[in-house]
């Protein structure tokens, strides 16, 4: 298959690593270690460590389905080589629903945050200001290049990871290890194991959006793996280093709704708890702007397969971007961030994203046995062993969703097959 025409390889390796890393730490790692203790107690920080390694068994079969193109689409591609049109465009479909209800879920997230330090954003104008403005702004960059995109990228990513490095680095020599491995004792039935599982792993997500954007990358065969790889390793060492700090420097850390402020507040001052606030913005901040560069990928490359209008599948001529589709994701996530009907619609993330990582899981099998390992792809090793884990991995968890999320999806996927049923003719 044709690389995509029009558009632009600009976005290096280390950008790429930029943008893993952005996409995976978000808003999460801010509230993660409350409610990680709150569940697990003391072995809080070892289930941090194991979720990277679960985590790693899905980052490794996108690695290796990667190195097998260079044009985009990420997990819709995957599908549709291995199983076909239908399959392809229905993974493809429910991941872009997906990015529209996360795009609105972060941008109210942000206006949260920045009321903490401008109580005007909590509501009214003030509110409508911060999620508008930044979803107008996101988009503006994205439709400017992906270079801009790209940049803002790694200064978002700079300023998100430098109040969390302070505050490991700092919380280090504060830690009490009394605390740190105390805790009430751990008592988890089935509902809150699962329950457990399904938080910590989820923390994690977002590295499924890298690939959709392979066609605006250089070398994307072999810099994708290796910044997915680069990235659960170097993620994994930081969530369990701001989990540590965070229960071995706060006291009564299950019951914060802002521990890592309040952890800051309680060895460095109320200075470092505005840095880790003004971080928590930008960590927000950053990850919509993954959201507003990947999300319209999959739209574009819908739309390009002959799935939507003609005009969601162009490249704009001057900044050689999806134009429309970037508008139409905006469009449509404003709409959601202002309405609050975009809850419903987070809930179905969660399933959603499942979808992706069993068809990848399912699709490094196929691509496995249909080709092989060429030269230039990824070797696993064990051979089928970890999409196999990863496969079980995925489904394990698919069965413990609420009824309400496997309805949600069934009805995305029924208006999907209606779309799919109608394509557009040349």
């Amino acid at each position: 298959m044709p690389v995509q025409a029009g558009l632009l390889r600009a976005v290096g390796r280390w950008q790429i690593v930029g943008l893993s890393i952005n996409d995976v730490v978000g808003s999460g790692i801010y509230l993660l270690p409350a409610i990680a203790f709150g569940l697990l107690g003391p072995f809080s920080v070892w289930a941090v460590l194991l979720a990277g390694l679960t985590v790693a068994l899905l980052v490794l079969c996108y690695a290796k389905a990667a190195s097998y193109f260079e044009q985009p689409g990420g997990s819709y591609l995957y599908a549709r080589e291995a199983f076909g049109p239908f399959v392809g465009f229905q993974v493809g479909w429910t991941i872009w629903l997906t990015r529209i209800s996360v795009a609105a879920s972060l941008s109210n997230g942000l206006a949260d945050a920045v009321a903490r330090f401008w109580p005007a954003a909590g509501d009214g104008s003030g509110r409508v200001l911060v999620i508008a403005g930044s979803l107008l702004l996101l988009t503006a960059i994205n439709i400017a290049g992906v270079r801009w995109a790209a940049r803002a990228a790694m200064v978002l990513l700079v300023g998100k990871l430098l109040p969390l490095l302070l505050f490991v680095f700092i919380g280090l020599f504060h830690v009490d290890w009394g605390l740190a491995a105390g805790g009430p004792p751990v008592s988890l039935s089935g509902d809150g194991a699962a329950h457990a599982a399904l938080l910590l792993l989820f923390a994690y997500a977002g590295f499924e959006n890298l690939p959709t954007a392979a066609g605006e990358y250089r070398n994307p065969q072999r810099n994708v793996p290796f910044a997915l790889v680069t990235m659960i390793a170097l993620v994994t060492l930081l969530y369990a280093a701001v989990q540590l700090v965070a229960q071995g420097t706060l006291p009564g850390i299950a019951g914060s709704s802002t521990p890592l402020a309040d952890a800051a507040s309680a060895f460095g001052g109320e200075g470092l708890a505005l840095v880790l606030t003004v971080g928590a913005a930008l960590s927000i901040l950053g990850t919509n702007n993954n959201t507003m560069l990947l999300g319209p990928r999959f739209l574009h490359a819908l739309a390009a397969d002959g799935y939507g209008p003609a005009a969601l599948a162009r490249v704009h001529p001057r900044f050689r971007t999806p134009m429309a589709a970037i508008t139409v994701q905006c469009v449509l996530a404003l709409a959601l961030a202002l309405s609050g009907s975009f809850v419903q619609l987070a809930l179905l993330s969660m399933v959603t994203r499942l979808l992706a990582y069993i068809s990848t899981a399912a699709s490094v099998l196929v691509l496995r046995r249909r080709h092989g390992d060429l030269p230039d792809t990824l070797r696993l090793p064990g051979g089928p062993l970890i999409p196999l884990a990863a496969l079980l991995l995925g489904v394990a968890l698919l069965l413990g969703a609420s009824t309400t999320n496997l309805l949600a999806v069934g009805v995305a996927i029924l208006v999907g097959s209606v779309i799919y049923r109608f394509p557009r003719k040349a």
